[in-house]
Parts: C-alpha cells; sequence; structure tokens
C-alpha cells in the first residue's frame, strides 16, 4: 500500500516551494554514473557484485521507476566499497548527481540528532528517563507554541526517552489534526507513534537546558566528528555551487528548499558521502560508550501497526513478528539472520525520499538519496539485490504492497 500524499506531510518539517517547472525527457538509461568509489560489493549472503553489476541493477530500477536522480553508497564491513551519483542533479541542465551534491536529508536529520543526544546523556547533561519537566525553566504549556497543552498534565511525565523512541503521545504533526491544535493522543509511554512534533520537542528542552542551538550542537558534536563537511541543519552559502532539485512524480522540477532555521525533526542538507561517513561511524561506535550505542539500537518499543502512517494506529498485525519490528532510540530496528539492524527513512511531501539500513554484525549498510518522489517503489529491489536485504519493513513503511 503506497502511502497517500498528504502522508508524506506528515513527515514535513518545510515544504519545497519552489515553482513547478516541467523536466524535459531524458532517457535515465543513458543519465551520467558519476562513481567516487567503485569496488565489488559483498552482499549479506556473502554474493560477490560487481561495480558493473550494481550501475546495471541501479540504472534499470531508475529507468522502471522514472526517477531521474539517486545517490548510493554501500559499506562492506565498515568500509565504503560503492559509492556513485546516478543521473542528474538538475535535469534541465544535465547536470550530473555526484557525491558531493548537496541532498535534502528529511528524516534521516533525526537519526543524526539522536547521536548528538546520546552524548550529551553520555556525558550526564540530560537522562533519558528523567522527566522533562525537570530540564524546562517553566512548565511546558508556558511556552507559546505548546500552550495547547494547558490542563493536560500528561505532558510532566513525558521523557527523552519516549520522545526519541516516538512514544510520547504526541501527534506527528498539530497540523494535521482537524482543529490545528496540539493535543496528547494517548498516555505518554503507552503505544508507538512516529511524531516529528516529538523531536521538536526535545530539540526545546536541550536549548533550554543547555543554553546553546541545537544547530551549533550539531555540528560540533556530530557533523565535525563525523568528518561531515557537507552536511548542516541549515542552508550554508557553500552549498550553492552544487546542490539537487527535488522532482515530484511528474519529472516537474519544484527545486530545493533552503531551510534558514534548525529543526531536529528535518531540516538538515546533507551528501551521500557524509550520510556514508555518518553511518561507517555509528557503525564502529564513535562518539558514544557502549552502554549508549546499545541503547540506540536496541527495542524500546515492539510495533505491531501495519503500516507507519498514519499516525496514530491502534491496528494491530503479526506480519512483522518475525523480524522483531520495533523503535530504538531514533532509529527503528529489527533482527535478521545477520544479528540486529537499524534504519531510518526519511521524505517530504513532494519529492525527496531517502533510505538507509545497517547490520551491525557484518558491518555492512546501504544508504540511498533521491531527489524524486518516484523513488521509493524501487528501494525495496535495491535493497534485495545490492545488499541481500530482504528484512528492511518495506511494506510498513508504504514502500510495497
Amino acid at each position: 500500500m503506497r502511502i497517500p500524499c498528504l502522508m508524506f506531510a506528515l513527515l514535513l518539517v518545510g515544504a519545497c516551494s519552489s515553482p513547478h517547472t516541467p523536466a524535459p525527457s531524458v532517457p535515465i538509461s543513458s543519465a551520467p554514473i558519476t562513481a567516487a568509489v567503485r569496488h565489488d560489493v559483498t552482499r549479506l549472503d556473502g554474493r560477490r557484485l560487481s561495480a558493473d553489476s550494481v550501475e546495471r541493477i541501479v540504472t534499470r530500477a531508475m529507468t522502471r521507476a522514472h526517477v531521474p536522480a539517486l545517490a548510493v553508497a554501500i559499506i562492506n564491513r565498515g568500509k565504503i566499497a560503492y559509492m556513485a551519483g546516478f543521473g542528474y542533479r538538475d535535469v534541465e541542465r544535465k547536470l550530473p548527481l555526484t557525491d558531493t551534491t548537496v541532498m535534502y536529508a528529511a528524516s534521516l536529520t533525526k537519526a543524526m540528532f539522536a547521536n548528538l543526544v546520546m552524548q550529551l546523556v553520555d556525558d550526564g547533561v540530560i537522562a533519558l528517563d528523567t522527566p522533562i519537566a525537570r530540564y524546562l525553566p517553566k512548565p511546558l504549556p508556558s511556552y507559546e507554541k505548546y500552550a495547547d497543552l494547558a490542563g493536560d498534565a500528561r505532558w510532566e511525565r513525558i521523557t527523552p526517552r519516549m520522545l526519541l523512541s516516538h512514544t510520547s503521545g504526541l501527534p506527528n504533526w498539530r497540523f494535521v489534526k482537524p482543529d490545528g491544535k496540539l493535543a496528547l493522543d494517548f498516555n505518554p509511554g503507552a503505544h508507538f507513534a512516529y511524531s516529528g512534533e516529538g523531536i521538536n520537542l526535545l530539540q526545546l528542552v536541550i536549548e533550554e537546558h543547555t543554553g546553546k542551538s541545537v544547530g551549533a550542537l550539531m555540528q560540533s558534536r556530530v557533523f565535525d566528528r563525523f568528518g561531515m563537511t557537507r552536511t548542516s541543519m541549515t542552508w550554508q552559502p557553500s552549498f550553492e555551487s552544487e546542490y539537487a532539485l527535488g522532482y515530484d512524480s511528474t519529472g516537474a522540477a519544484v527545486g530545493h528548499n533552503k531551510r534558514s532555521s534548525a529543526r531536529a525533526a528535518g531540516s538538515a542538507d546533507t551528501d551521500i558521502a557524509d550520510m556514508a561517513r555518518f553511518v561507517q561511524g555509528v557503525l564502529r561506535d564513535d562518539g558514544l560508550h557502549d552502554a549508549r550505542r546499545r541503547a540506540i539500537w536496541s527495542p524500546q518499543i515492539r510495533i505491531r501497526t501495519p503500516f507507519e502512517f498514519p499516525t496514530p494506529s491502534f491496528d494491530t498485525t503479526s506480519r512483522d513478528d518475525a523480524i522483531q519490528l520495533s523503535y530504538g532510540l531514533g532509529w527503528g530496528t529489527f533482527e535478521s539472520p545477520y544479528g540486529p539492524a537499524f534504519f531510518k527513512e526519511g521524505h517530504d511531501d513532494v519529492s525527496w525520499r531517502n533510505y538507509m539500513v545497517a547490520f551491525a554484525r557484518p558491518q555492512s549498510a546501504i544508504v540511498m538519496l533521491s531527489s524524486s518522489a518516484n523513488a521509493e517503489p524501487m528501494f525495496p529491489e535495491l535493497l534485495v539485490q545490492l545488499l541481500g536485504d530482504e528484512y528492511s519493513p518495506v511494506k510498513w513503511m508504504g514502500y510495497a504492497r
């Protein structure tokens, strides 16, 4: 089941707002491949793929799905085995997508933000199970954005753990509510329901408690730590030299939203090389003590809803019990024959579609960033053919029927 367009809006932090310009017809099969790292790839099942095979698989999938741009990085044993940009960052001008093309990270930002939060936990700045009321200088409803929660004392039970594991009871976005007001959908800690509002609330808590902006903290403690030189929570002048345009499902260009304010739920811009560096860092445990690293990947709550959206959903299914689909801290988690795995998806309501998944035991992972609204249906095929990943919850995420 495909998630309808409105459901994509649920992950939105700021919609792309540039005018729609029809994209010229360009044969995707003949579009450029700009490979920064080009070695054979070893799948989870041990099967080896040549770089040529990787490129044939990706190009075929893009052609069938009408996807003009895709960046891919494949990690084997903790090292980048293959990384390339396929297609165009600007179709009309025929500018190729490369490993340094700036793309919208969307909700992949949440996984990077979770790393920051866990560093603060490591340092004793905050504790996962301390109610957020302890870290705020005034009651949450005293803040204008949270005035709707006045009269509902349940907000006082919310903890950082709940916010990172999407169990706070907050909706994904208040604007999808019939009245547009913020309200708790259930008792904090009782259920899983994906919540961008919850991640942004944790940003407020951290900024109020530390007196520092999340944009600055992310730069110094995540992006600089992992060598992510083309990643920022807000638009940077240096990005102007090479960035991708988004493309809607008809192939029309919708521009690139150049965000001016940091939002932990999804304002970051990045490139495929930086996202690969981030996943490598997470796999090799950079920046976190073992207990905190394990907590990120450890299931905090089992997920038995049929689909990720709409939220909240109280329907249940046993479909994903075999992989023990759960949510950790900032990442989804599941079990596989290759040990525990963690994943994060990210998209907006118009064009950008991203997915990354990593398997801890073989230190293997794949990152896919696309500027096309048509990309998600091809992700399941690429996961299986390029990585041997038959376990990512593609039906739950709406990628497959």
